[in-house]
């Protein structure tokens, strides 16, 4: 294999300065090897291939796992070929086994900088300075830039959406790669999404509380004031009104509580305090 600038053979006494301080310039992609290893012959002239077309965008360590043991126990490397992303200090994203060269390029493309980046950084200061409109103007002008660019693509459509344009953020979701799509955040956005169609032919929160209050079996009333609260951000109250609707009425609109509930826990992230005690309280439920 030819000698690359972008490529180097790592050890124990060189991973910290060659791959977790690197990291914090340009992602580094650790490869744990081993010689024995036939998928692993496989996959080296994809990746050397990859360093060279992008052209040190991002740095190819590799990790001789016959050699260095104690590196490949410290990092979990249960199976070879093991590749680790590492961005800013941290795995950020890996796989296992031989994968297509078009996978590995989808994967470094969603964590190495690209000059619209720079657009988005520029829009989000904007956003923080209380400037939507510049903002809405300037993740536009990356989009045009670089249609390619998920993360442009993510945070238009979020912008989109704290604007009350919740069609046009689906329009703009609905472009993102294929891999993008299946990501946390963008589960997160289509759930707030759901909620912002519920509640757009909603009636106001206060005249909806007086409905469910007098009439607790109202379940299309509770369904729309919880969207109303998921909006505001008042969630642990919008997952009570849901789960009541699943305790007392499970067949509404062919179990959309239960579904509403599920996607407030993709809006939090699917973890934390309040997901934990909401989910067993609706397992509870339907037992």
């Amino acid at each position: 294999m030819a000698v690359s600038p972008h490529i180097a053979d790592i050890t124990e006494q060189t991973f910290e300065s060659a791959v977790l301080a690197r990291s914090q310039q340009i992602p580094v992609l650790v490869d744990f090897w081993a010689a024995w290893c036939g998928p692993c012959k496989m996959l080296m002239p994809v990746l050397a291939k990859l360093a060279d077309d992008y052209r040190g965008k991002f740095f190819l360590a590799k990790v001789n796992t016959d050699v260095e043991q104690a590196l490949a126990t410290r990092h979990g490397v249960k199976s070879l070929p093991t590749v680790k992303l590492f961005k800013n200090g941290q795995v950020v994203d890996e796989f296992m086994g031989v994968q297509p060269e078009k996978t590995i390029r989808a994967l470094l493309d969603r964590h190495i900088p690209r000059e619209s980046d720079a657009l988005v950084h520029k829009a989000l200061l904007a956003l923080q300075s209380g400037n939507a409109s510049e903002a809405l103007a300037i993740l536009q002008q990356a989009m045009q830039s670089d249609p390619a660019n998920d993360r442009v693509k993510l945070e238009l459509a979020n912008l989109l959406m704290q604007l009350g344009r919740a069609e046009d953020a689906e329009q703009i979701l609905n472009r993102l790669s294929a891999d993008m799509k299946d990501s946390a955040d963008v589960a997160a956005l289509r759930a707030q999404l759901e909620f912002a169609r519920i509640a757009q032919t909603a009636r106001a929160p206060d005249e909806l509380l007086k409905v469910v209050n007098a009439n607790p079996g109202d379940s299309a009333a509770r369904y729309e004031l919880a969207a109303q609260l998921v909006l505001r951000q008042q969630f642990a109250p919008a997952l009570d009104q849901l789960l009541e609707i699943v305790r007392t009425d499970r067949k509404f609109r062919d179990d959309a509580a239960r579904k509403a509930m599920i996607s407030v826990f993709s809006l939090l992230g699917g973890s934390g305090e309040l997901v934990t005690e909401y989910r067993r309280k609706l397992s509870m439920a339907l037992n």
